[in-house]
Formats: C-alpha cells, structure tokens, sequence
C-alpha cells in the first residue's frame, strides 16, 4: 500500500496546472531591454517542462504609492501551464533578478460558462 499511495502522490504533484504572472519591472529599461527579460522568463518556463499560453506587455504605469523609490513601472501579465513545484523555483528566480519590482503568481481560475438554456 506504501507504494501505491507514493506513486499517487508523484501523479497528484507532477499535474500541469495553469498560472497566472503579473511582474513589474523597472521603467529604465528599453523595449529591448524589456522583450529580453520575457524571453528569459518564457525560456525557464519551457525548460521546466512548463508552457506559456498568453503574454501581454500591459505598458508604462504610475504606482499609487513608491515601490523602492520608484513612481512607476512596466507590468507585465503571463499565463503559462507548469507543475505546482515549478512555482517557487520561478519566484526566487524573479526576487533575485535586479530589474523586478514586484511579482505575484496565482493559481488561475478557468470559469466554465453555464449552458444556455434550452427553448
């Protein structure tokens, strides 16, 4: 039973799930500067077996309040499928990388629409 019950726990890890990224990043950088940095996050993404389903470059945006001293900053928003353990090793990889202000990563909800009823 020991057996069984680990290789349950393996499947139930190892299940892709869908996330949602909103990362802001400092406003010094250059479009290149900026398009460099998403393909190095996509790049982590798919090396760990993860995949991104949508990018948006969300642009330039003031902060109601300073994040290090800073006014503003460009938001960026990525939905990508990646395993639960993935998770963290992408944060860390974010708070460590200089250019980041601030990063959030959510479980996505995927709402399902109701059937139209029948006439």
């Amino acid at each position: 039973m020991c057996d069984s019950h680990n290789t349950q726990t393996q499947e139930i890890k190892s299940i892709m799930r869908t996330y949602e990224s909103v990362i802001i990043v400092k406003p010094q950088l250059s479009d290149g500067e900026v398009g460099e940095f998403v393909t190095k996050v996509k790049d982590l993404i798919t090396k760990n077996g993860g995949e991104v389903t949508s990018e948006e470059r969300l642009g330039r945006r003031k902060f109601t309040h300073e994040i290090n001293h800073v006014r503003d900053g460009f938001y960026l928003y990525l939905k990508f499928k990646a395993d639960a353990k993935f998770v963290k090793t992408l944060e860390n990889a974010l708070k460590l990388n200089t250019n980041v202000l601030r990063a959030m990563t959510m479980l996505a909800l995927e709402i399902k629409a109701k059937p139209a009823p029948v006439k």
